[in-house]
């Protein structure tokens, strides 16, 4: 029998990734037995095609790279959160047949963080420039009193998260990669490089840190991570940001208001 309602991610490559196991997980969890969550590799090119073709049996949509900004002019509307990061993670189809476009990396971002005990920090830093790093601005900007020192490979890159932190109303501060352990310094580390962008920090910890939280989960423990936890720092990982943002997928796709959180934490830590 072919499900009443269905979600899936998007995005190329994506056999990796775990976003169909959380999903189905929760479903199966709250007794949920007529929705089912897929995969489809789909880029750029494909996309229109793909939302075009899906019938009234669809509820929403996950999406990854590629497609977190290709699809934005294809939406009816975006919300107010994603349009602050110009980039779309989650697509809500409405009964009158309207689709809108929202990001639930920057709420996953922050429930990840409070439910470590993070509420506010005075300060905070982040290693790396990439498009997770303006998903992490967009949370300080709700969780930093002060200012976030960003740490960055290129004159560019800096330029570019002044203009990001001017927009979501973070003071920024550009700092040069070589002077990336100072950040260590700050209650909070947001690490947003590619796997092996700080193995080489690992080795320049202080004795005593703080927070840090490692958007990465494969491979894991990153040497930063693992360090970071041996001086007794709290750490947290790419997956700890994929389950909280899943809860928020989960309920605008089912409105059901109840939290999977633990049905979807156990998938990810036997996936």
């Amino acid at each position: 029998m072919s499900p009443t309602h269905r979600a899936a991610v998007l995005g190329s490559p994506i056999g990796h990734s775990l976003s169909p196991r959380l999903h189905n997980a929760a479903y199966r969890a709250l007794g949920l037995d007529d929705w089912s969550y897929d995969r489809f590799e789909i880029d750029e090119a494909a996309l229109p095609g793909f939302l075009e073709g899906l019938g009234p049996e669809w509820a929403g949509l996950s999406l990854t790279m590629p497609l977190k900004r290709a699809v934005i002019p294809l939406l009816d509307e975006i919300t107010d959160t994603a349009a602050s990061v110009e980039a779309v993670n989650t697509v809500v189809f409405r009964e009158d047949g309207s689709c809108v476009g929202d990001n639930t990396d920057i709420p996953g971002l922050i429930a990840a963080l409070q439910e470590r005990g993070v509420e506010k920090v005075e300060s905070a830093a982040i290693l790396g420039a990439g498009a997770t790093a303006s998903s992490a601005l967009a949370a300080l900007a709700r969780l930093c009193t002060g200012e976030v020192t960003v740490y960055v490979r290129s004159e560019r890159r800096a330029d570019e998260m002044r203009q990001w932190g001017e927009r979501l109303g973070v003071q920024v501060r550009p700092s040069d990669w070589a002077d990336a352990p100072r950040a260590f310094d700050a209650p909070l580390v947001i690490s947003t490089t590619p796997a092996g962008g700080t193995d080489d920090l690992a080795a320049r910890l202080p004795a005593r840190v703080g927070t840090l939280f490692d958007v990465l989960y494969e491979p894991w423990p990153t040497p930063l991570a693992a360090a970071w936890q041996d001086r007794g720092g709290p750490v947290l990982s790419g997956l700890d940001l994929l389950v909280h943002q899943a809860v928020f997928q989960f309920r605008q796709f089912t409105g059901d208001p109840r939290s999977p959180l633990a049905a979807m934490r156990e998938a990810a830590r036997t996936a």
